[in-house]
């Protein structure tokens, strides 16, 4: 057991347990933890083909470990990983710059540019530990009465919107299927494109949800593709995994079943 001090060092201890020889990195803790151990194992030359992915999920929302059907018990989980079954998939892979110079980072389960990003960036940590995924709904209700910018997609078609939101599996945010027909195997993206983000979309999305069918209630954009690219004559955020990571321009791809997990 390694434990981490600071943001960012999960993907070098990750890194460093795939170098002295490890062949199952766990990452216990959310789904940011998830993409920062990820990452570190790719990090290594090879990681991937030495390394598989195991999931403690003790964060506040881990979708990911919901796209995995891992138990919600911590012995549960700990069985699983113990029988260590393993799955091949696909891995999202995102391209920008910062300062400059020019970036890349993976991505396990969803990404997205616009309302979800720049709640991420008002949240507040201290907010979040006291009333967990509410805190991301506050934030949101914050964010929604800014203006709101324009994003350009490119994913086999051209269109945009105000909310952008990709899909490597199924789950957004919890068991939300927000895209119901994505799967961490088929080496595609699903993107959701909403047009105009106002209170009564919101809202709209919120009752589909509920419902349990996402787009029922709310009109949006789906493309699929293997390749995405996001831009914006504005400054907008993009979030992997939950976490922000750079600015848009981003270009988006699949790495087709790279990535060894220990699923249920």
């Amino acid at each position: 057991m390694r434990r981490t001090a600071a943001k960012g060092q999960a993907r070098t201890l990750a890194a460093q347990a795939v170098r002295e020889g490890f062949s199952t990195v766990v990452a216990a803790g959310g789904d940011g933890t998830a993409n920062e151990v990820v990452n570190g194992i790719g990090d290594v030359p090879g990681g991937f083909a030495t390394s598989r992915l195991g999931i403690l999920p003790l964060g506040t929302v881990n979708v990911f470990a919901r796209e995995l059907g891992l138990p919600r018990t911590f012995p549960g989980v700990a069985k699983a990983i113990a029988l260590g079954r393993e799955q091949a998939i696909d891995l999202g892979k995102a391209e920008f710059y910062i300062d400059g110079k020019p970036e890349s980072r993976y991505f396990l389960q969803l990404a997205g540019a616009g309302l979800d990003s720049r709640a991420i960036e008002l949240v507040s940590w201290e907010l979040k530990k006291k009333i967990g995924p509410l805190a991301y709904v506050w934030a949101g209700l914050r964010a929604i009465w800014e203006k709101q910018p324009v994003i350009n997609v490119e994913a086999g078609d051209r269109v945009s919107g105000q909310l952008t939101l990709l899909g490597n599996g199924r789950y957004y945010g919890g068991s939300f299927a927000a895209f119901p027909t994505a799967s961490l195997e088929d080496g595609l993206l699903d993107v959701c494109v909403i047009e105009q983000v106002d209170v009564l979309r919101i809202i709209q999305l919120a009752v589909g949800a509920v419902a349990g069918d996402f787009y029922r209630f709310c009109p949006a954009r789906r493309l699929q593709s293997s390749s995405v690219k996001l831009s914006s004559v504005s400054r907008v955020l993009v979030q992997l995994d939950g976490e922000n990571a750079g600015e848009l321009p981003v270009t988006f791809s699949v790495l087709p079943k790279v990535l060894r997990v220990i699923a249920s």
